[in-house]
């Protein structure tokens, strides 16, 4: 298996976005890291070469996150936070915003994200917020998460700002090749969470078989898979160990026959539909 017992030097890579900024490939996801635990490996996480954090104001930790990020450079990591769907009208998401910042401890967010859609609220609504927020300095890019394919293309074509990604799951288990196909076709990233599918990717017997093969390990299949697709990944990691073995998937490509085979697991698995979800 790779060494992962070095801190890696390469600079993370990143991709544009259609705001006009960039977005690292590799960012750290913070569902359920809560209280001292969350600061820690964020501040583990930057100080490693991780140049991108995602949090959520539904994940209850943006004090935390922000005692992680205290003290860095704030030009040197990206940062993303989302909105809830009981907060879309436009002064909520103003008001969450501003909630958010003062709780992160910082003047601007780097992305700022729909966390899930709301039927009840026109979309029209939220985005005219974001609008404000991105002219007053407050977000330089704007987003959505959990949007199917319809639901996003009203957003491009109603937004007055440019949807920049739609972040959704996405790991081997659930390869929506349709969805990153239409969002390609509109300059929308597609950034992957619950990338390992709560680890229970890791031991699917095509991921095991192709691990062996290259001597990587099965989380470093995964990401691997999925940034050669050109997707961002957040994986969440809760030890130094996983942060450096996420983060080493930059220098090594699979082939394109191992790519295919994970191509063809075809399991559909969704893991995370709560009530509200679209799909």
């Amino acid at each position: 298996m790779s060494n992962t017992t070095e801190v890696m030097q390469m600079a993370i890579p990143t991709a544009p976005l259609a705001s006009g900024y960039t977005i690292p490939y590799l960012g750290l996801g913070t569902w359920r890291l809560v209280g001292d635990d969350c600061a820690r490996i964020v501040r583990q996480a930057l100080d490693l070469g991780y140049t991108h954090i995602d949090t959520a104001d539904m994940y209850g930790n943006h004090e935390q996150v922000g005692a992680g990020i205290r003290g860095v450079e704030r030009s040197s990591f990206f940062l993303t936070t989302k909105v809830g769907p009981e907060h879309l009208r436009h002064d909520d998401t103003i008001a969450v915003c501003e909630r958010s910042l003062r709780e992160l401890g910082t003047d601007y967010l780097d992305m700022l994200l729909i966390h899930w859609p709301n039927a009840d609220v026109p979309m029209a609504e939220t985005f005219e917020a974001m609008a404000d927020l991105t002219q007053r300095g407050l977000i330089r890019s704007a987003g959505v998460s959990n949007f199917v394919a319809a639901r996003l293309d009203e957003a491009v074509r109603i937004s007055p700002v440019a949807i920049c990604t739609n972040q959704v799951e996405f790991h081997p288990l659930l390869f929506q090749q349709s969805l990153l196909s239409f969002c390609g076709g509109r300059r929308v990233k597609v950034t992957a969470y619950s990338p390992l599918a709560r680890t229970e990717a890791l031991g699917h017997p095509v991921i095991l078989a192709v691990s062996e093969e290259i001597g990587r390990t099965p989380a470093q299949v995964c990401l691997n898979w999925l940034v050669q697709k050109a997707i961002i990944v957040i994986p969440k990691a809760s030890s130094e160990h996983r942060l450096r073995e996420n983060m080493d998937i930059f220098d090594w490509s699979l082939t394109p026959e191992q790519q295919a085979r994970i191509d063809a697991i075809g399991e559909q698995r969704r893991l995370i539909r709560p009530d509200i979800a679209e799909f």
